[in-house]
């Protein structure tokens, strides 16, 4: 096994988590390496619970799936016997701890840097190929509220820190992955 970080980066409903999927199952094909799937996603409305479901059935059964909402550190702790970690995705992390503490934007961001740096160390004392999902965010408008425009600025600052370490990151449009690092 070899250490490296992939970041699969890309809007919304571009297919970023099904080519995280598939680049994780032909890493564990051709590794033989188990696979270990770290959900950041919160039930909250049927919406939600739907895509929970639908996402569930995608999976192969032999992978193992740890629900983590906000505590992505401890959850990539229990993923060491796993050769193949997919987390989907940083976009649900960082609304998770921002939707945890709205009014504290300072709170927020520390908690994050905390959680994203202990992923990030735990990582480089591994040998595991992970596979980490994003929305990128910053290509539209300027959102109309401090809320949306705070998320926003977040979720991009925790993509580049998760991209500067990335061995690989791939841009996904149309369900199309272009390799940019």
């Amino acid at each position: 096994m070899t250490r490296e970080l992939i970041l699969v980066l890309g809007g919304a409903r571009a297919g970023k988590s099904r080519f995280a999927q598939q680049l994780a199952q032909t890493k564990a094909d051709t590794t033989g390496a188990a696979v270990c799937f770290i959900a950041t996603a919160e039930a909250l409305d049927e919406d939600m619970q739907g895509r929970i479901l639908r996402h569930r059935a995608e999976r192969p059964p032999e992978w193992r799936t740890i629900e983590e909402p906000r505590a992505l550190a401890a959850a990539y702790a229990q993923a060491a016997e796993a050769g193949v970690v997919v987390v989907d995705c940083l976009t649900l992390l960082v609304s998770n701890w921002l939707l945890a503490m709205p009014h504290d934007e300072a709170q927020c961001l520390n908690a994050l840097e905390t959680t994203l740096a202990a992923f990030l160390q735990t990582f480089s004392r591994r040998e595991q190929t992970v596979i980490v999902v994003s929305n990128e965010v910053g290509l539209g408008i300027v959102p109309d509220n401090a809320l949306a425009r705070r998320y926003r600025d977040l979720l991009g600052n925790v993509n580049q820190s998760v991209a500067a370490a990335a061995t690989e990151v791939y841009f996904v449009v149309a369900g199309l992955p272009w390799r940019i690092k």
